[in-house]
């Protein structure tokens, strides 16, 4: 499966920019622990741009993102992507099967809280993310209260890195696609 094609299937489930932005970023991250972990850096993209491919039309987890991967099976999306795909729902259970599962679960979370920590910032610029800080904002339960503080934590250990240290590695991963997520490198 290429990007392009993985695109079109983002972009025909879902309408609203802060669900493609959110693959975006989670694509981003995806990437670069691939390439830091000397992985199929396409795949893990791909995986990264479709985990929440479905999240408009399957907005509770009794759907979402089962009844996505089949739409993503009917599409040719390959068996390896749609597990790791089923993997960053901590509520299915699933168990890990590659590092591929592991890092979707802990790049998902934290891409899009690290995104919310820097639109928050005077000058809006991950370069301002600093890991006190977004440990800080983690604490208010107010800030980005969809977000799950538990899977902040665990994907980071389930991925086998220290929080702090996955804190930095997104917000830097982050910075080539900054635009694109409103925000500034």
């Amino acid at each position: 499966m290429h990007r392009d094609a993985a695109w079109d299937i983002l972009v025909e489930y879902s309408q609203e920019e802060r669900t493609r932005r959110h693959g975006i970023a989670v694509e981003a991250v995806m990437r670069a622990y691939a390439r830091l972990l000397h992985e199929d850096e396409e795949k893990w993209g791909i995986t990264g741009l479709l985990h929440d491919f479905d999240w408009e039309i399957h907005p509770t987890e009794d759907l979402h993102p089962k009844a996505g991967s089949v739409l993503l099976e009917a599409r040719g999306v390959p068996a390896d992507i749609r597990y790791a795909i089923l993997c960053h729902a901590p509520f299915l259970g699933m168990e890990y099967t590659s590092k591929m599962d592991r890092a979707i679960y802990a790049c998902d979370e934290l891409s899009g809280f690290v995104t919310a920590c820097a639109l928050v910032k005077p000058d809006k610029s991950l370069a301002s993310i600093e890991p006190a800080s977004v440990r800080k904002k983690m604490k208010d339960k107010a800030f980005a209260r969809s977000v799950s503080r538990d899977d902040l934590v665990n994907g980071a250990k389930d991925l086998g890195v220290e929080l702090d240290e996955h804190i930095r590695f997104v917000a830097e991963a982050l910075k080539p696609v900054a635009e694109k997520l409103g925000v500034n490198p």
